[in-house]
């Protein structure tokens, strides 16, 4: 399953920019065609604007066959939208300036950029425009007409046009910005309940899957233990066996209860946690539990800068935390790191392996399920797919923020920050 993806970037559907473009150059040529054939005015700038629209044809072909992306970048949509600013203003330089009636077109190019391009953009193709049409106001060649007609215009209107076609730019932008800025925020928002739904999904899925494998592995895990249990009263006086035979009968234990947790209450809470613990406390007791286990070195620093802040237990802090020191577990070479620090506005928990670190393609992908890297032949490059889902999906829940990096002060290992906010962390 892929997760919805929801970009914070500015992007404009290519198909829908193509096809505009179409419709504006069919629309120029229609009427070149109708003042050349049909009303027969004079018309020497004729071929010269055939040209420009030509030209504008050609990138739009390349627009439409060359540029294989669906969705261009705010970049890629500015670059087109000021040559159509350009393209535009030399027709209408070459057909009367600011008294050809189909000046105010060229607000439309800048009326666009502002719902879908940002404020940068907009700003910018917004002076571009209304520095086009200060300059047609001044510089032009003559409005094509029939050569028996002497049209005449007053001087305040080279003015007013201009002013008015700027205003009516200003204001056009402005809604357009607001407007696009509500309708990005409402996409955004629907985006992330689309993603949290599909999380949700996801770990329903899961919580099922996780059942049928708790009736499913309750029968060898008896199995397990009764013959653990058989070892130890034939071997547990013997001093070369008894270490391990007494950890796998330990360790089979607690996956019997946890199985059984599992069966009876999917919410029942570990036996080690109290009513209000610190992250400290969590992590003790995680990494404790590793220890029994694990040959290799665990390492927790308590950097807090005053008195840490403590929550409601939470079976899915408990469960998250644990994942992710897991994970650090299975790919560090010999020791694990875990530092805890808090101030008054944030508590954050880094865990640090000096492991190969995360891949670097599939770095962006860690918290969406059933990942796979292009490299098969490094173990660090896979295994990290649903168990880092649930771990993430079961701490941004409870209102963490995730990021994972590789440990760039010694090129070696992994790197996991988890931030909260100290009121966001009360809420638990």
């Amino acid at each position: 399953m892929e997760l919805h993806k929801s970009s914070k970037d500015f992007q404009l559907d290519k198909k829908t920019f193509v096809n505009l473009r179409w419709i504006a150059h069919s629309g120029q040529l229609f009427a070149i065609a109708i003042v050349k054939f049909l009303l027969n005015f004079h018309f020497p700038q004729y071929s010269y604007c055939l040209i420009i629209v030509a030209l504008g044809i050609l990138t739009n072909l390349f627009l439409q066959f060359k540029i294989k992306e669906s969705r261009l970048s705010n970049f890629q949509s500015s670059i087109c939208l000021v040559y159509d600013i350009i393209q535009l203003g030399v027709l209408i330089y070459l057909t009367g300036g600011i008294t050809n009636p189909f000046v105010f077109l060229l607000i439309i190019p800048s009326v666009f950029s502002s719902k879908y391009l940002n404020l940068g953009s907009s700003i910018f193709l917004g002076f571009l425009t209304i520095f086009i049409l200060i300059l047609l106001s001044f510089y032009y060649l003559e409005l094509p007409h029939p050569v028996d007609l002497h049209f005449h215009v007053p001087d305040y209107y080279f003015y007013s046009i201009p002013l008015s076609v700027g205003i009516g730019l200003v204001f056009l932008v402005y809604f357009g910005i607001k407007f696009g800025n509500e309708y990005r925020i409402r996409k955004e928002a629907l985006d992330n309940i689309q993603i949290t739904m599909a999380k949700e999904h996801e770990l329903v899925s899961l919580g099922g899957q996780a059942a049928a494998a708790a009736h499913s592995l309750g029968t060898p895990l008896s199995t397990i233990s009764l013959i653990a249990n058989d070892l130890k009263e034939e071997l547990g006086t013997n001093p070369k066996y008894s270490e391990d035979i007494n950890l796998l009968v330990s360790q089979s234990n607690r996956s019997n209860e946890i199985l059984k947790s599992l069966t009876l209450n999917p919410h029942i809470k570990d036996e080690f946690l109290k009513n209000e613990l610190s992250l400290n406390d969590y992590l003790s007791a995680i990494i404790s539990s590793y220890e029994e286990i694990s040959k290799k070195k665990f390492i927790l620093i308590n950097k807090d800068d005053h008195s840490p802040v403590k929550f409601n237990r939470s079976i899915e802090i408990n469960y998250g935390l644990r994942n992710f020191v897991g994970n650090a577990n299975k790919f560090s070479n010999t020791k694990i790191e875990i530092i805890v620090k808090s101030d008054e506005k944030f508590s954050e928990v880094c865990i640090k392996d000096d492991g190969p670190g995360f891949s670097k393609d599939i770095i962006d992908k860690l918290g969406e399920p059933y990942i796979r890297s292009s490299n098969t032949n490094n173990s660090s490059k896979s295994g990290l797919g649903l168990g880092t889902f649930i771990g993430k999906t079961l701490l941004e829940k409870n209102y963490a923020k995730i990021k994972f990096k590789n440990n760039k002060e010694t090129n070696c290992g992994a790197l996991v920050e988890i931030k909260w906010s100290n009121e966001e962390l009360k809420k638990i």
